[in-house]
């Protein structure tokens, strides 16, 4: 059950007893989202985490005229408007569901109760650091490769994501714009 699909999601990181993962899905509720449900919506404070069992969706943020993609997220992965369920405060960051998907939602009190236990703790502790290492190196990326270069990194390493997430927020993700994406695919194709 989802246990398990959580505890094969996380192993690679810590190989915690499926009793842990038994305790942070009982503390979760599952939901459905339609695709481009809004699931937390900008200047909203966060009130849930969330594991993505099934679909897609993506972070972003209004700037200008036009939402920029910050993060997109397929099945088996952790994700949050890590800003506002932290600080409490309501964020920019709105979370959409970018194909019908389903989500084991926990409640930020729940979350706390399993910070609490030694075993949630480090769970949530090396989560965040893995996390924050992701974060850094996509922000370095950004610096420092091209948008063909990353293109290819998502072409390479994460390719499902090109197949299910609409180009216009893949390029969005790319910090580029729609014709740019275009004329890159075309020259790898």
């Amino acid at each position: 059950m989802i246990e398990h699909k959580l505890k094969e999601t996380f192993d690679p990181y810590f190989n915690a007893p499926i009793e842990a993962w038994k305790n942070l899905a009982d503390l979760g509720e599952i939901i459905s989202f339609k695709k481009n449900q809004i699931i937390k919506g900008s200047n909203e404070i966060a009130k849930h985490g969330y594991f993505l069992i099934s679909g897609s969706c993506g972070l972003f943020v209004w700037k200008e005229n036009s939402f920029v993609c910050l993060d997109l997220f397929l099945e088996n992965n952790f994700f949050a408007d890590d800003v506002s369920l932290n600080s409490g405060e309501p964020s920019l960051i709105e979370i959409v569901a970018l194909e019908k998907c389903s989500v084991l939602s926990i409640s930020k009190t729940n979350i706390e109760l399993l910070k609490q236990t030694s075993m949630g703790n480090k769970l949530f502790l090396i989560g965040a650091e893995n996390d924050y290492v992701l974060k850094q190196k996509q922000y370095l990326e950004s610096l420092t490769k091209s948008a063909e270069a990353r293109y290819l990194d998502l072409l390479n390493n994460r390719p499902e994501l090109l197949k299910r997430i609409h180009q216009k927020h893949i390029a969005s993700y790319l910090g580029i714009t729609k014709q740019s994406l275009s004329r890159i695919r075309k020259k790898i194709m």
